[in-house]
C-alpha cells in the first residue's frame, strides 16, 4: 500500500509512515511461509528505539521460511486520515494490511498503551476480543514487560510470551508453521501451544472470584497444559542472536545510536524495582563478544554514538576491560561513548574519565529516597557521602549538572523524608563549591520525582499506592521545600501514575474498561496532551469498577494475586522476607556480597552472579 502524496503532506512527521529505510528486510512474500506483523503500540519513533524489537525482527528475519515486518501506532493526525479514506493499518515494509498477516505480534512496555493496542487491531480490521477471532483471523500475541500481569488485557489476546523471547517466539513461530501445514485451527494449535516453555494462553485457564472481589482460584482447563507458566531466559548472552545491521530510520528517534545490551538482570534487589526481580538471574555478556558486536553495528550503520544498555552499567564485572577495548577504536573513528544508569557508589574517578567522551553536560544517580532510613526500607544501599563523592567526582570531571531520581510516596515515607530530598540537592551544590577543581560554571541540581507504583513480583508487590489527594499534598509540600534557584524541581503527574497503577495490578475484569475506553475514543495516554484522568474515572464507573480496589488497597500476603500463576523463578516467599525486611528497616546485600536465596539459580545461566552458577 502506497499512501497517497496528499495524505503525507497534511500529517505531521509524514516520514513516520513511509518505509523504505535503509536496513530494511525486504522478502518475496510467497516464498514464506509465516508472516509476522511486529506491531509497537506507540508512535515510531519509540519503537524505533526499542532494543527488544530490534532484536526480534533480526531473529525472525534470519529464517528463511518467515518475513517480519514492523508495525506502529498512526498519530491521530494520520489516523483520521485513514479512517476518512478507509486506509487500514499496514505494515512497513510491504505495505500490505495487517490483516493479511499470519501473526500480529505486540510489545507491550507500558500499561497506558493498552488503548493504543484496540485501537490498532481496530484499524487493521481485527476482532478485538480473542473470542471473536476465527481460524482465519491472525493470531495475535504479546510480549514484553507487561505480560508479566496480562490479564487486564488478556481477553483481547491469544497468547503471550513471558520472559525473553529469542527463543520462544522462533519455537512459536515453527509450531505455527506446522498447524499451518497441516489447515489451521485455533483451538488445536493454542492447546499445543500452551505446553511451550514461557507460552501462556489465557483462554485456557479459569479465573475464579470471592465475593469481595479478589481472585478465588485460577485453574487451567485441561489437566495436560502447566498450572503455573515458567518465563522463558537465555542461559547463555554470549551465543544470543544479536543485530548485525539496524534499520535507519528517517526522523530523530529517541534512541537513534548504536546500543549495546551488556548484561541481564540485576544484582542490587531495590525493593519497588521490577525489572531487577523478573529479568533475575543477573547473566553477563562477555567482553570480546560485545567489542566485536560494537564494531560490527559501528561498520553497518554508521553511528557515532554508542551506549551501554543495562539496568546499572557500572555493576558490569568486566566494565574496565570493555570500555578499554572499546575506546581504543571509538576514539579514533569519534564515536561518543555511554554509560547509563550509573549508581553512585560504584562511580569512580576512573569510570569518569572513562566516559570523558560522552556529549552531555550532566550525569545522572538515583538516590530513590532523601533519608537513609528509607534508603534502607527500600533497599537502595546507597549512602549520602557515596552520592556526594560520586558528585564530586563528577564535578572534577568538569560536570556542573547532576539530575537525580527520586521516587515520593513509597513506603513508610514521611515529611522528614521529603525534607531529606531537598537537603540532599543542597548539600550536592554545597559540594560542587566545595571542589577545588570544579569548572567555573553555575551549578545545577535537578530533581525528578516519580509517584511509586506498586508492581507485580516486587517485594512492594502487596503495597497500596498512596491515595491520589496525598500524591499531590506530596508533591506539593517538597515544592515549598525547595526554595534554591540552582534547584530545579520536576514531578511525575500523580494521576498518570494512579492510572498506571490499577493495570500494574489488575485483573481480567478491567478488560471491560479498556473496551469502554476505546469506545470513546481514548489512546495515546501515555502523552500528556492525550491523558485524560476524568475520563478515565467516568470509564470506570461506567463498568463498575473502583480504580482504589486495585491502586490504593493493601493486598493480603496469603491472597491470590492475578499473576499468581505466572514463574519468574524469584520465589513468592523471598518477596515476602524482603517485605518484611523492609519493614524493619533492613537492607539486603547485593547478589555479589551475598547469595539471598531468592530462588532464581534455578533457571540457570552462563556468568551468573549466583554462587551455584558461578562458571
Amino acid at each position: 500500500m502506497k499512501i497517497p502524496e496528499r495524505i503525507l503532506r497534511s500529517v505531521e512527521k509524514p516520514a513516520r509512515y513511509t518505509g523504505g529505510e535503509w536496513g530494511q528486510i525486504l522478502k518475496d512474500k510467497n516464498a514464506v511461509e509465516v508472516r509476522f506483523a511486529f506491531c509497537f503500540p506507540d508512535t515510531y519513533e519509540i519503537g524505533m528505539s526499542n532494543l527488544g524489537v530490534r532484536i526480534l525482527y533480526d531473529v525472525l528475519n534470519a529464517r528463511d521460511d518467515t518475513w517480519c515486518e514492523r508495525v506502529y501506532a498512526p498519530w491521530v493526525d494520520m489516523e483520521e486520515c485513514m479512517r476518512r479514506e478507509g486506509i487500514p493499518l499496514w505494515a512497513h515494509e510491504s505495505g500490505d494490511p495487517v490483516s493479511c498477516f499470519d501473526i500480529v505480534g505486540f510489545s507491550l512496555q507500558y500499561e497506558l498503551c493498552y488503548t493504543n493496542v484496540l485501537n490498532m487491531l481496530e484499524l487493521a480490521g481485527i476482532p478485538l476480543l480473542a473470542a471473536d477471532r476465527d481460524d482465519t483471523a491472525p493470531l495475535v500475541v504479546g510480549g514484553g514487560p507487561c505480560t508479566y500481569n496480562a490479564e487486564p488485557i488478556a481477553d483481547y489476546f491469544d497468547l503471550f510470551m513471558i520472559g525473553e523471547g529469542e527463543e520462544v517466539i522462533e519455537e512459536l513461530v515453527s509450531l505455527y508453521k506446522e498447524h499451518k501445514k497441516k489447515g489451521f485451527h485455533k483451538e488445536k494449535f493454542l492447546h499445543e501451544a500452551a505446553n511451550l516453555e514461557g507460552i501462556y494462553v489465557p483462554s485456557l485457564y479459569a479465573v475464579s472470584y470471592q465475593d469481595d472481589g479478589t481472585i478465588a482460584a485460577v485453574h487451567p482447563k485441561y489437566d495436560d497444559i502447566p498450572v503455573k507458566i515458567k518465563k522463558r531466559i537465555l542461559t547463555d548472552l554470549d551465543r544470543a542472536p544479536y543485530p548485525k545491521t539496524l534499520v535507519m530510520p528517517f526522523i530523530q528517534t529517541v534512541q537513534d545510536k548504536i546500543t549495546l545490551e551488556v548484561y541481564r538482570g540485576c544484582i542490587r534487589g531495590c525493593r519497588f524495582c521490577q525489572a531487577g526481580m523478573v529479568w533475575r538471574p543477573v547473566r553477563e555478556k562477555s567482553p570480546e563478544v560485545l567489542d566485536r558486536a560494537a564494531k560490527v553495528l559501528a561498520d553497518a550503520t554508521g553511528y557515532d554514538e554508542m551506549t551501554l544498555s543495562s539496568l546499572s552499567i557500572s555493576d558490569y564485572s568486566c566494565i574496565r576491560e570493555l570500555t578499554d577495548e572499546l575506546l581504543t577504536w571509538t576514539d579514533e573513528r569519534k564515536i561518543s561513548l555511554s554509560l547509563p544508569s550509573l549508581r553512585a557508589d560504584s562511580f569512580t574517578k576512573e569510570l569518569m574519565e572513562r566516559i570523558s567522551t560522552v556529549r552531555t553536560g550532566s550525569l545522572t544517580f538515583a538516590p530513590e529516597a532523601g533519608t537513609q532510613r528509607l534508603r534502607d526500607v527500600i533497599n537502595k544501599n546507597v549512602r549520602e557521602e557515596d552520592i556526594l563523592r560520586a558528585c564530586r567526582t563528577a564535578f572534577e570531571g568538569g560536570k556542573s549538572q547532576v539530575k537525580l531520581y527520586f521516587m515520593q510516596g513509597l513506603p513508610t515515607e514521611t515529611n522528614e523524608d521529603l525534607d531529606g530530598i531537598a537537603a540532599l540537592a543542597e548539600h550536592v551544590i554545597d559540594e560542587y563549591y566545595r571542589t577545588p577543581d570544579r569548572p567555573r560554571k553555575t551549578p545545577g541540581v535537578t530533581i525528578s520525582a516519580a509517584c511509586f507504583i506498586p508492581k507485580p513480583f516486587t517485594p512492594f508487590q502487596w503495597e497500596p499506592q498512596c491515595r491520589m489527594e496525598t500524591l499531590l499534598e506530596k508533591q506539593s509540600y517538597l515544592e515549598r521545600k525547595i526554595t534554591n534557584r540552582k534547584i530545579k524541581y520536576n514531578y511525575h503527574d500523580a494521576r498518570v501514575s494512579r492510572i498506571e497503577a490499577v493495570f500494574a495490578r489488575g485483573d481480567r475484569k478491567l478488560s471491560a474498561a479498556l473496551a469502554e475506553a476505546h469506545r470513546r475514543g481514548m489512546h495515546f495516554d501515555s502523552w500528556d496532551e492525550h491523558f485524560h484522568y476524568d475520563r478515565w474515572l467516568e470509564v470506570f464507573d461506567a463498568v463498575g469498577i473502583d480504580p482504589a480496589f486495585y491502586a490504593n488497597r493493601e493486598f493480603g500476603e496469603e491472597e491470590i494475586l492475578p499473576w499468581d500463576n505466572i514463574d519468574i523463578g524469584v520465589t513468592k516467599a523471598f518477596l515476602l522476607r524482603e517485605r518484611h525486611r523492609a519493614y524493619a528497616a533492613q537492607p539486603t546485600k547485593n547478589c555479589r556480597e551475598s547469595c539471598s536465596g531468592c530462588g532464581a539459580d534455578k533457571l540457570g545461566g552462563e556468568r551468573a552472579c549466583c554462587p551455584s552458577l558461578k562458571k
